[in-house]
C-alpha cells in the first residue's frame, strides 16, 4: 500500500462484534475472563486496551515496524526507553534537542548514574570522539527542535551498528509521512503523538515503533509495570487524526515553503532556518532521506534581543503564541523562554539557540493569510 492508503487502513479492520468502521472507544478498566488467565487477549486496561491496540498497529504500519507501544506522552515514551539502561551506561544525544528531553536526561536519569554527552549529530567526528566503551544509545533528533539540523540517519546508524549501539530517532518533527528512520537503519522511532500524528492540539500521547524484539519486550514491561499509558479516548482521537495526516502534512509543508521564502528576503530577519532552503547546511541530506522538508520554520531577528522577539510575537494574530506544534493551526514560539527554558543559556548559545530565535509551526490555513499576518507583525 502507498502511504496515503496506509494512513487509513494499516493494521485496521472492522470491529468484530458490530462491524464498526472506526475502532470503538473501549472505555473499560477490566475484562471478563473465561477462566483464570484465560481471556480474549485483554485482562486489565493498564496492560492493553483494544482502542490502543488499533492505534499501535496503525503507527507500526506507517513506520514499517513490526510493533508499536503507545504511552501517555512523548516524555513517558522517552522515559520508558531510557529505563532500559543502567548506571555506568552512556548516551550520546543531540545538543539542540527538545528542552523536555534535555531535562529528563540531565535531571532524572543522570543522577541515577547514566552519563550523557550532548553533541552536534551532524558532525560525525564529534560523534566518534564522544563514543566510549559504555555507549549504549544514540538519541537522534532530526530535524532537531528548534534549530532544524538534519542528521544523516544512515551514517549514524551504520556507525552505531559497528559498535553495538542502539539507535532511537525522535521522528516527531517529520512524521512518517516525510521520513521513515527504520527503513534507513534505525532500531526504533519515537513520536510525541501530541504533535503531527494527533494533529488537532487536543490530545497528549507518545509512541515507540520498532522491529527490535528485545526492545519491544522492555517497552511492554514498562507499560505493564509503570503504567504511563494513554486513555482510550486519547487513542481514538489520535487514530482519527492520523487518517488525515497525509493531507494535513502536504498542505502544511506547502505553506512552510512559502513562509520560509518570504522570511528569507525580509530585511529585519537575521537568519532563516528551514531544510528546504538551499542555504540550509544539511539541505542535501534532507533531500536524500526525507520525502519533503517539513512544516517547521525557525528564524532569528537582526536585533538579537529577547524583548524584540517577544514584541514581534505579541503582534501576530493568526500565529498563536503557544507551546507545542503540529496542529492544523499555526503557532509561534519563543524557545529560549518557552520550550527550551529548562536549558541553561550558555548551553543554548553554544548549540546556536539565540535569544531572538522564533519557531513557527506552520498550519494548514491559507498561505497568503499567514504571510500577511507576519507582515503586520513586522
Amino acid at each position: 500500500m502507498k502511504f496515503n492508503t496506509k494512513a487509513i487502513h494499516a493494521g485496521q479492520k472492522p470491529e468484530e462484534t458490530s462491524g464498526a468502521v472506526m475502532p470503538p472507544i473501549f472505555q473499560t478498566s477490566t475484562y471478563v475472563q473465561e477462566a483464570p488467565n484465560v481471556n480474549k487477549g485483554y485482562d486489565y486496561a493498564r496492560v492493553a486496551n483494544p482502542t490502543r491496540t488499533a492505534l499501535e498497529k496503525l503507527i507500526a504500519g506507517l513506520e514499517e515496524a513490526d510493533q508499536c507501544a503507545c504511552f501517555a506522552s512523548g516524555c513517558a515514551a522517552m522515559d520508558a526507553v531510557l529505563k532500559k539502561f543502567r548506571p555506568g551506561d552512556h548516551v550520546i544525544a543531540s545538543n539542540d534537542l527538545y528542552g523536555g528531553s534535555y531535562r529528563l536526561f540531565r535531571e532524572v536519569f543522570e543522577p541515577y548514574g547514566i552519563a550523557f554527552s550532548f553533541i552536534d549529530m551532524t558532525d560525525m567526528d564529534a560523534v566518534e570522539t564522544a563514543r566510549t566503551q559504555n555507549t549504549k544509545l544514540l538519541w537522534i533528533e532530526t530535524p532537531t527542535n528548534p534549530l532544524l539540523k538534519v542528521a544523516d540517519i544512515k551514517q549514524l546508524t551504520t556507525f552505531a551498528k559497528e559498535h553495538d549501539i542502539l539507535t532511537v530517532v525522535d521522528n516527531t518533527f517529520a512524521s512518517p509521512y516525510l521520513q521513515k528512520p527504520l527503513t534507513i537503519g534505525a532500531d526504533a522511532v519515537l513520536h510525541s503523538t501530541t504533535k503531527y500524528l494527533g494533529g488537532h492540539s487536543d490530545i497528549i500521547g507518545g509512541a515507540v515503533a520498532t522491529s527490535n524484539t528485545e526492545l519491544m519486550e522492555h517497552l511492554r514491561f514498562q507499560v505493564k509495570t509503570t503504567g504511563a499509558v494513554p486513555g482510550p479516548m486519547d487513542c481514538y482521537l489520535t487514530l482519527r487524526g492520523i487518517k488525515t495526516l497525509h493531507i494535513r502534512m502536504q498542505r502544511a509543508v506547502e505553506n512552510a515553503k512559502i513562509i520560509a521564502e518570504y522570511l528569507d528576503k525580509h530585511e529585519e530577519v537575521g537568519e532563516v532556518i528551514y531544510p528546504g532552503l538551499p542555504s540550509h547546511p544539511q539541505h542535501k541530506i534532507a533531500e536524500k532521506q526525507m520525502e519533503d522538508f517539513g512544516a517547521m520554520v525557525s528564524f532569528t531577528l537582526k536585533d538579537d534581543a529577547t524583548e524584540t522577539a517577544k514584541e514581534f510575537m505579541s503582534n501576530t494574530r493568526l500565529f498563536a503564541l503557544a507551546e507545542s506544534l503540529g496542529g492544523v493551526e499555526s503557532l509561534i514560539n519563543h524557545p529560549a523562554s518557552m520550550t527550551h527554558g529548562s536549558i541553561p543559556r550558555e548551553v543554548r548559545y553554544k548549540a546556536g539557540l539565540k535569544d531572538s530565535l522564533i519557531r513557527l509551526s506552520v498550519g494548514i490555513e491559507d498561505a497568503e493569510d499567514l504571510v500577511n499576518d507576519l507582515k503586520e507583525a513586522f
